[in-house]
């Protein structure tokens, strides 16, 4: 079997989940024996286009001649059964999914993000969640409110790609959410239930361990979106040490006033950015991860990977978070509220060794790559089957 793995890659000075995903399935995938077939853009390569090149490069998230033109000479020549799509944005467009079907191909697309609706793909701004885009032919709030890069004029073009291809979206053979939160958004969407699979993303085995670990793990980028002034505010009422040690890694724009509250509480360590490996170890150090997101969360790979060191999560009741820890099954959930939090990081301290075993197992059934490769893999072969011979050349 053929897979067209098509993916615009993030630039590489900021680390990306979805980076991360398409690069591992694509490695299961070849080691199942599927003959992969990268087809991908970087958006690093923007700064070295032409001068003509760049030029037409506001319009390429709605058309890009030069991938529809590459795409058509790859499917020419290998035939593939299916092609899977991932970030389209800017170098590859949803055209794709257009050139992939006039080959006869099917496409399965991962759905990492609100973008199908949405132009900052987030569902959030101004620091509220916002869904006032849903269900317009047009999406103009976007616009009114500068929702793509701050910009009005460039979230006028995004505004614009999305109207062009909301046609293109509803023709997707199958979508693959992440969670049943991303199922939700597609069925608002008009998505019907037989093109949506619910198969979330998976992370390697790190094997077990013995280790206890103790106090609780943050792990994210210091911004709004991602709640970290929620917990900091719930950590400081409760007295200094009584909850043990919250250990704070990443970076961001909210870092300065991060670094102010931790310089404040000896039992706040601000670690800045790590490596995986050593992300790994802070988990095993910890005895839970907190993840308080303000934001309808998609599937942070860094939860998953808590889960599968044995770790339960404390999380905001949002998006894809519930569903991730198995409706409080490999943790705990409580809505985006400094009072809510609050009050249960005493109860989290307490009972976080008792989840361990829950939360490896919640990994092992649903997020350890064997079972997310087999599910993927079926999936292609459940849409090859249907498409046997469309393929014209």
């Amino acid at each position: 079997m053929k897979i067209v793995i098509a993916h615009n890659r993030y630039v590489s000075a900021n680390p990306s989940g979805e980076n991360t995903v398409v690069d591992l399935e694509s490695r299961l995938l070849a080691e199942a024996g599927i003959t992969v077939l990268p087809f991908q853009r970087s958006s690093d390569e923007i700064a070295s286009l032409s001068k003509g090149q760049k030029a037409f490069l506001p319009i390429s998230p709605i058309y890009a001649r030069q991938a529809q033109q590459a795409l058509s000479a790859l499917l020419t020549s290998e035939k593939p059964d299916v092609l899977h799509l991932h970030n389209p944005y800017p170098l590859l467009s949803p055209w794709v999914i257009r050139t992939a079907h006039a080959h006869g191909v099917p496409v399965v697309h991962t759905v990492h993000n609100f973008r199908q609706v949405c132009a900052n793909g987030l569902y959030f701004r101004d620091g509220h969640a916002c869904h006032d885009c849903l269900g317009k032919s047009f999406p103009y709030p976007a616009v009114q409110h500068s929702c793509y890069r701050g910009s009005k004029a460039q979230s006028a073009l995004m505004a614009t790609t999305l109207a062009v291809h909301r046609g293109t979206w509803h023709s997707v053979d199958r979508y693959l959410a992440l969670t049943p939160a991303i199922a939700d958004h597609l069925r608002s969407f008009g998505i019907e239930d037989s093109h949506i699979t619910v198969k979330p993303n998976g992370v390697p085995d790190p094997g077990r361990h013995s280790q206890a670990g103790n106090g609780l793990l943050f792990v994210g980028r210091f911004s709004a979106e991602k709640g970290l002034d929620l917990l900091l505010d719930a950590w400081q009422r409760h007295a200094e040490g009584s909850l043990g040690t919250l250990r704070l890694i990443g970076d961001g724009p909210l870092a300065s006033s991060v670094a102010s509250v931790a310089a404040g509480r000896a039992d706040i360590e601000l670690l800045g950015r790590r490596t995986h490996e050593e992300v790994q170890e802070a988990m095993r150090a910890s005895a839970a991860l907190v993840t308080p997101s303000t934001w309808d969360e998609v599937c942070p790979m860094v939860v998953v990977e808590a889960l599968a060191n044995a770790r339960p999560v404390l999380a905001t009741a949002m998006g894809g978070l519930p569903y991730l820890v198995g409706e409080g099954a490999a943790g705990w959930t409580v809505p985006p509220d400094v009072d809510a939090l609050a009050a249960i990081l005493p109860r989290v301290v307490a009972e976080a060794p008792g989840l361990a075993d829950a939360a490896r197992a919640r990994y092992e059934e649903k997020f350890s790559t064997k079972v997310t490769t087999a599910a993927l893999i079926g999936v292609y072969e459940e849409l090859a089957s249907k498409f046997p011979s469309k393929f014209t050349g």
